[in-house]
């Protein structure tokens, strides 16, 4: 399948000048953003159908963001030069082997007009001074596509894609809701900017020795800054691999303040985990796309009982609810779970449609072993996941070595070649789906705050007015269960959505009860309104303009 930077790649400086002049040209608001409104205008002077214009914008807007921006613009005028050639434009054209460095510019009809246009409307434009006729300096067409974001910073009440309406409604609707009742002490701390920009993440969970390290390295096939692999524990700390200028490893310390990136949430665990996570940033296409997050090797039997420095599963939780997909992976002589890897796997309650499992090394073991051990391993977890749904389980040797083929045999072969492309799918299609994702969580996260805010004021109207107030709050906590239901009774919830009690019992100890306040009514109606109306508006807006 051929990347952005494959069709970026494939154009001319002649070509990309020209695409950049049309872009600014189609922009209309100059925030290098191509909405769904100016690419209606623009893409019909192509001549083409709505239903090739339809296909060809689903295809550009590969993360579904309701905009394009240069480099998606950039694929949407070589899909327009092939339609327009008689190429049949669909979802498998990407896979199609096509000699792009033979596509020309498409042919747009009166295009010249639009542009002198543009550039007489543009000019007209009073500046921030209220001077008439200043226009911006270009920028260099050649690296332009890479520096759009920064071009024009958009006003406070700009929203010019779906991640920019979210961050509104956020501030706006939810935040004050997690602020008054404490949502971000007991679940998860306040969002910044940076987490809703992050890039999508995958998140590897396993015994030590199970292959996690080595699945990063065969997927960017090299070494990342600061990995080792060996058979015993090397991995001793959470190392994000991501995207950068130059090869380098960042300390956690570091990371956790640094705006930008989408760790700030993490200082909350002190400075004792920060000590064991670092950042591993290095050049490569597909950590343009993906960040990897690599883990500590889960213990088992004496290590176990060796009380880490930090809060092992509430890290894990954290990532959890941040990564786009979380895959555990086991090894075929380590399907045992122990009693921490029993205590990870429960922190990801709640996210159970991002996990999939490894059976990684799978080459070691011949087809009848394989197949017994597939047995033994769907028993383990179904009986530590607690759902009879399968997970789904990939059955591959993701390493760099070649398979001993007189031990897997050709069926073991084209098995494990197969389970690896499934796989392979899989992480090719997170980015297109991680805008999804982001709207996914967002919801998640804003009927949660209010179960939280439901409980949390229960609580408080629970508490006596002046007498007995510790015997009453330390009765409250002991019962705690009892008053989660008595909640989801009487504002008719689901049970499924309430957070752990233990985890809440053990937060709620360290307040005073009837400091809390009471419900807010208003707070409710605006977060229901925000689910019922204003995020499905949002989504209204930024859809395919053709559909």
């Amino acid at each position: 399948m051929k990347t952005v930077s494959d069709w970026i790649d494939s154009c001319s400086k002649e070509q990309l000048k020209t695409y950049q002049e049309w872009f600014n040209s189609a922009d209309s608001d100059g925030d290098g953003r191509m909405s769904g409104n100016d690419a209606t205008k623009f893409f019909a002077l192509s001549n083409l159908s709505r239903s090739q214009l339809k296909q060809i914008w689903a295809i550009a807007d590969v993360k579904r963001q309701g905009f394009l921006g240069f480099q998606e613009f950039v694929i949407a005028m070589q899909l327009v030069a092939l339609a327009q050639t008689g190429y049949d434009i669909n979802s498998d054209i990407l896979k199609t082997e096509i000699d792009k460095e033979n596509i020309q510019c498409p042919v747009m009809e009166g295009l010249d007009a639009l542009i002198a246009k543009t550039k007489s409307l543009k000019n007209a434009q009073p500046d921030a001074f209220g001077n008439v006729g200043t226009s911006q300096p270009e920028s260099s067409p050649l690296n332009s596509w890479a520096s759009q974001k920064s071009v024009k910073k958009l006003p406070s009440s700009a929203v010019t894609s779906i991640i920019d309406g979210l961050k509104r409604l956020y501030v706006e609707r939810l935040k004050p809701l997690e602020v008054t009742y404490r949502f971000n002490d007991f679940v998860s701390p306040l969002l910044a900017n940076s987490d809703f920009d992050a890039k999508p993440m995958v998140m590897l969970l396993g015994q030590y020795s199970t292959g996690k390290t080595t699945f990063i390295k065969h997927l960017l096939r090299c070494d990342y800054p600061g990995a080792h692999i060996g058979p015993e524990p090397t991995t001793d700390r959470f190392v994000v691999v991501m995207s950068g200028s130059d090869e380098r490893s960042i300390p956690g310390n570091t990371i956790a303040v640094d705006a930008c990136m989408p760790f700030s949430g993490l200082t909350t665990f002190g400075t004792s985990f920060l000590s064991k996570f670092q950042c591993s940033q290095m050049p490569h296409s597909l950590l343009d796309e993906i960040t990897f997050v690599d883990t500590p090797g889960v213990l088992s039997g004496e290590k176990q009982r060796t009380q880490r420095s930090y809060d092992f599963t509430g890290v894990i939780s954290w990532f959890a609810a941040k990564c786009d997909l979380i895959l555990l992976l086991f090894d075929p002589h380590k399907l045992d779970i122990s009693d921490e890897f029993k205590r990870v796997i429960g922190s990801l309650r709640g996210h159970d449609d991002k996990i999939r499992v490894v059976l990684n090394k799978a080459n070691q073991v011949d087809t009848q072993q394989l197949m017994r051990v597939y047995g033994a391993l769907m028993w383990s977890l179904g009986k530590v996941l607690n759902t009879p749904e399968v997970v789904r389980v990939y059955i591959g040797s993701f390493s760099d070595k070649p398979l001993n083929e007189a031990f897997v045999g050709p069926l073991g072969h084209d098995l494990f070649e197969k389970e690896q492309n499934d796989l392979l799918a899989d992480l090719i299609d997170i980015p297109r789906k991680a805008c999804d994702s982001r709207i996914n969580e967002f919801v998640k996260r804003a009927r949660s705050a209010k179960i939280h805010a439901y409980i949390i004021s229960h609580l408080r109207n629970e508490m006596p007015t002046m007498i007995g107030k510790a015997k009453a709050q330390q009765r409250l906590i002991d019962n705690l269960e009892d008053e989660f239901r008595k909640v989801q009774r009487e504002f008719h919830l689901p049970a499924g959505d309430f957070p752990n009690v233990e985890n809440f019992k053990e937060v709620l100890g360290t307040y005073s009860i009837d400091k809390f306040e009471k419900l807010k009514p208003k707070m409710i109606q605006a977060v229901d309104d925000m689910l019922g109306y204003e995020i499905p508006e949002l989504l209204k807006k930024f859809r395919n303009p053709y559909d």
